[in-house]
């Protein structure tokens, strides 16, 4: 049986490093505004509940690498090092991921993604179109992380 833990799409992983480094900067990161602290929060809760572990691939640490870039501010690349270094790295060739019906319409961030989703461990994202790609593998494969936004 695979552990429990949830994979974590590029925009939520650049929640969870942003957050998990400076909770305060999370309204004020470019890539970050759209959430608030609540918003990582509920992230973290989720991830608890789903065992604490967080998957991830190379496509959505070098996204999420490339997301965090902040002129002369290192802080962010070095909490994602750390979460690197938590997290349970799953490779999908990309000539795989190229192969997925979803590749054209998606790119290969997303294909690969969808390579690895199960029930198991189920994709956390934000993105509608990736979440419904998730969910067509079987109903447990995603969560539509909006549907827990702003909730009391």
């Amino acid at each position: 049986m695979s552990p429990c833990g949830a994979f974590i799409d590029t925009n939520l992983l650049v929640l969870l490093v942003v957050g998990s480094e400076d909770r305060k900067s999370i309204e004020r990161h470019r890539r970050t505004r759209t959430f608030t602290t609540d918003d990582y929060d509920c992230l973290l809760d989720m991830i608890e509940a789903r065992g604490s572990r967080v998957f991830v691939t190379p496509n959505t640490l070098t996204e999420t690498s490339n997301l965090l870039k902040q002129p002369r501010d290192a802080r962010f690349r070095d909490r994602l090092r750390f979460l690197i270094e938590q997290s349970e790295e799953i490779v999908v060739a990309s000539a795989t991921a190229a192969h997925n019906s979803s590749f054209l319409r998606l790119g290969l961030t997303d294909a690969a993604l969808l390579e690895v989703v199960s029930a198991e461990r189920p994709l956390i994202t934000v993105d509608l179109d990736l979440f419904s790609a998730a969910f067509a593998k079987g109903e447990e494969s995603a969560i539509n992380f909006t549907h827990f936004q702003n909730l009391p």
